[in-house]
């Protein structure tokens, strides 16, 4: 069985986003891209009409949209893509408890649901679903979020990973942001690196340091032996260690406030107010 894979680049991000598909062309995408301008609080779908010129070019069939996290330096494009192409837009089971925490902080009412059911299905460790012909294994991996995924594609050998680890050069993703959990983040790397050595690894997003070109595949091999902090046979203790170093005076993200509360609700913006307007809110002090 073969599963090509094409991918889209937001540069202003440095997100990797995907299509996959199998021979009967049903396909899904992974982590789309919502457009926005802080500076000029401005959305735009270049990004996600990308996306679909491409379905529309190699004759697809969106069945998937799928979420590796709750992203904090975009907002999804999840919601817009199923409003043209339809397909069900899935994330972890987990989200459910930082939507309760961010529902809190951004102060969004009794009316916003914090059941998941703004997603259209909730994914449990282990479980199986298919993209067409592509069988597929969720694998809970959080640590840079609570409600971390790595989706597998077992017959393929293809794993994508989202923020769990970046380029081998680079690292992994980072956990001093919302929810996030070093000692989680350990104990999920070695779970991918149970999966075999040749494995492939698609990574959301690529930091490249030295000026490399933008990359965003390595595989289990190469992460356990070249990962500067998460190598094979660094203990819990050390990566730890490591991770927090490497976090000291890291800047946010800036889109991470807005970022937040669109993706909680799948890349939903909020109804207009009574004047036509969309609002976003800022929560002061609260990251």
């Amino acid at each position: 069985m073969s599963a090509y894979i094409q991918s889209f680049i937001d540069p202003k991000t440095n997100t990797i986003s995907y299509i996959v598909y199998g021979e009967n062309k049903q396909c899904a995408v992974i982590d789309p891209v919502l457009n926005y301008d802080f500076a000029f609080a401005r959305t735009n779908t270049e990004a996600a009409d990308s996306i679909i010129e491409y379905i529309h070019q190699e004759n697809l069939t969106l069945i998937w949209i799928l979420e590796t996290h709750l992203h904090g330096d975009h907002l999804s494009a999840s919601s817009y893509l199923k409003k043209q192409l339809g397909g069900k837009i899935g994330i972890s089971a987990c989200i459910t408890q930082i939507q309760k925490d961010l529902s809190q902080i951004y102060h969004l009412g009794v009316d916003f649901k914090t059941d998941g059911s703004q997603f259209d299905h909730l994914f449990t460790d282990g479980e199986l679903f298919q993209i067409g012909s592509l069988k597929v294994q969720t694998i809970h991996t959080p640590g840079h979020t609570p409600a971390c995924l790595t989706y597998y594609l077992i017959e393929e050998g293809i794993a994508f990973v989202g923020d769990t680890l970046l380029m081998p050069d680079y690292g992994t993703g980072r956990t001093d942001l919302f929810g996030g959990d070093v000692h989680a983040l350990y104990r999920s790397i070695q779970k991918i690196y149970q999966l075999p050595d040749e494995t492939r690894l698609l990574a959301c997003h690529d930091y490249p340091p030295n000026n490399r070109k933008l990359c965003w595949e390595s595989t289990v091999a190469d992460q356990k032996a070249y990962n500067p902090i998460a190598r094979q046979g660094i203990s819990e203790a050390e990566f730890v260690e490591k991770r927090k170093a490497k976090e000291q005076n890291l800047p946010n993200p800036s889109q991470i406030l807005p970022a937040l509360q669109v993706n909680i609700s799948a890349g939903d913006l909020p109804l207009p107010e009574n004047n036509n307007i969309t609002y976003l809110k800022i929560p002061l002090n609260q990251f």
